[in-house]
């Protein structure tokens, strides 16, 4: 294997470019915009800096949030202190950094579309807006519109999410988070560099009737939309069904990031699982496990090992922590009282927003720590409830 192409210069395809022009291939990268902005994208937990430290060690602008508050209805809101700091850059900022360690490592950057990509023999011959190139081998890094149908993930109707939102001037320390009733999705608003994303996101739902009820919640919250970029995605949200038959490697071929359908389903997370997918086709093309065949093999195993078999069992769990019902009230309402009340529950809530809470062990770890969070909650409602007015304030 001589030539890998990556097709498409976000995350996942820069690091990838990154891992195999440092192992000594001739790596070519194309992408029509390179850097860009998304407004709604850029934030990096715990998980992912700590796996991959130059994330935070770089000059680059970004910002450490450390605090979020939460906030579902008939419930109010809760502060949450984050032991482990958000890391939130502008998307431009993040992909040219790492457009810049890709081409330091050896890679050549293409600023070209690729439109086309047809098997020839054992290698690809693709067709770009710039011309025609060859290669060996392909990771297909497009995001979640692939125009590419004979590669990566095959979304059906309900494998995919809607984000919209607004790019709004203003400035706040903490990140709010606000549960909605009867939506599988949430509000967020995102402190960035420069800037505030306020966006939504929902599954199942049309988009202008989210559009419509993220404009009620910024009336209320005293946020102008007047003048505002609007913006608006698609976001790879596998049904629990989708992943088992979910088209991530091929013959001649891996995908990674969105156009592997690689999003967390209950956040719609993607920049780690990008880089992570990323990662692991760098490494899997670079394993001694035999060919070309029996390395694609291997990138769907440890792609499922790693991370992906988690992703599926979240994909359980979305709807049931959206749109449930948990001691006689809605789920999203118990989350951000249980928060408030119960040290332990803010715990489990700290290492969700981390990234060190996976969602294989959640159950266990919930029900380990029930009778724990009900004698604490209790216990708060009790002295609250003893505590005189002026003496809790």
């Amino acid at each position: 294997m001589k030539q890998v192409a990556i097709l498409g210069g976000g995350p996942a395809g820069a690091f990838a470019a990154e891992q195999l022009a440092s192992a000594g291939l001739r790596v070519q990268l194309f992408d029509e915009k390179l850097a860009w902005e998304k407004p709604c994208g850029g934030g990096l937990t715990y998980k992912a800096y700590h796996q991959y430290p130059f994330l935070i060690d770089n000059p680059t602008p970004k910002r450490l949030v450390t605090e979020t508050v939460l906030a579902a209805p008939r419930a109010g809101e809760v502060s949450l202190k984050l032991n482990e700091p958000l890391l939130i850059y502008s998307r431009f900022d993040l992909n040219r950094m790492m457009l810049d360690r890709a081409e330091r490592a050896g890679a050549q950057i293409e600023k070209a579309r690729v439109n086309e990509m047809a098997r020839c023999g054992s290698s690809w011959r693709l067709r770009t807006s710039g011309g025609v190139a060859d290669a060996d081998f392909c990771i297909v890094a497009t995001g979640a519109r692939n125009p590419l149908r004979q590669v990566g993930t095959e979304l059906g109707p309900d494998d995919t999410m809607s984000a919209l939102g607004y790019y709004v001037q203003g400035e706040q320390a903490c990140i709010d988070i606000q549960f909605l009733p009867h939506l599988e999705g949430y509000i967020w608003v995102f402190p960035r560099c420069q800037h505030l994303s306020v966006g939504i996101c929902g599954k199942g739902v049309p988009a202008a009737t989210l559009r419509k009820r993220l404009e009620q919640y910024m009336v209320e919250r005293g946020l102008s939309a007047r003048g505002a970029t609007f913006y608006s995605h698609l976001l790879p949200s596998l049904d629990t069904r989708s992943w088992k038959t979910n088209r991530v490697a091929g013959d001649g071929w891996m995908a990674v990031g969105d156009a592997a359908g690689l999003v967390d389903p209950i956040t719609g997370e993607g920049l780690y699982y990008a880089i992570r997918s990323g990662d692991l086709a760098a490494r899997s093309l670079l394993a001694e496990v035999g060919g070309l065949a029996e390395r694609v093999t291997h990138y769907r195993r440890v792609l499922r090992r790693d991370f992906a078999a988690d992703l599926e069992f979240g994909s359980r769990l979305a709807k049931r922590i959206f749109l449930g019902r948990f001691l006689f009230g809605a789920v999203p309402s118990r989350m951000v009282q249980f928060t408030r009340r119960s040290p332990r529950f803010s715990s489990v809530m700290q290492d969700l927003f981390s990234g060190k809470q996976p969602y294989l062990g959640l159950k266990r770890r919930l029900l380990e720590n029930l009778n724990g969070s009900l004698y604490e909650i209790g216990m708060s409602l009790g002295f609250s409830r003893l505590m005189p007015r002026k003496a809790r304030a």
